[in-house]
């Protein structure tokens, strides 16, 4: 069982819509599975709609989650802010960190009411300790994201750009990526390029 309240939908969608503002995306779409989970997801869909009305410049698109696994492989580039719930949100931040490379690029952040928590989306990846060989830009993307969101945006464009010049480079590539550089000799990468 799942439990959704309006002022969690409401605010979930708000944020969303707010992201594509800032962000100059032009649609946001919520994915979820009404047709089934009538209640829930009836609610973040009655929630999306009518949060969608306050911002009548961003086109509101609304795709059940079966369907929209399927357009994310198909379309990726159509689709730049989705929001959803954690339960489906799991299966498309995998699925959308595997489009771009693995888990090693999926940075995460969990944004509530004057508290954030950003990390990587692959977790503390245990079984990795004291290998060094873990890809550390889902890490450092998800400081990316904070420096974001506490207003350091020319910081988090600088650790960005370093980010995409290492990977575009492809010379310091960890296991991941097809190489053999160590987590830290990618992290030295990206704090020389910064």
């Amino acid at each position: 069982s799942r439990i959704i309240t309006w002022k969690g939908a409401t605010r979930l969608i708000r944020a969303a819509f707010e992201y594509a503002k800032k962000h100059g995306y032009p649609t946001v779409t919520v994915v979820e599975k009404p047709n089934v989970l009538r209640e829930t997801s009836g609610m973040m869909m009655d929630a999306a709609r009518a949060v969608a009305a306050d911002y009548p410049d961003i086109e509101l698109w609304d795709t059940n989650i079966d369907a929209m696994v399927m357009w994310l492989v198909k379309n990726p580039q159509d689709y730049g802010v989705i929001a959803t719930s954690n339960l489906f949100g799991d299966v498309l931040s995998d699925l959308c960190a595997q489009l771009v490379g693995g888990l090693g690029f999926a940075a995460a952040g969990s944004i509530g009411e004057g508290i954030a928590v950003f990390e990587p989306t692959h977790g503390s990846a245990p079984k990795y300790d004291g290998q060094d060989k873990v890809n550390p830009l889902a890490c450092i993307l998800a400081a990316k994201m904070m420096l974001d969101h506490i207003g350091e945006g020319e910081m988090a464009n600088r650790v960005y750009a370093a980010v995409s010049q290492v990977v575009a480079a492809g010379e310091v590539r960890t296991y991941d990526m097809g190489g053999s550089a160590s987590c830290s000799a990618m992290g030295e990468a990206v704090a020389t390029a910064c």
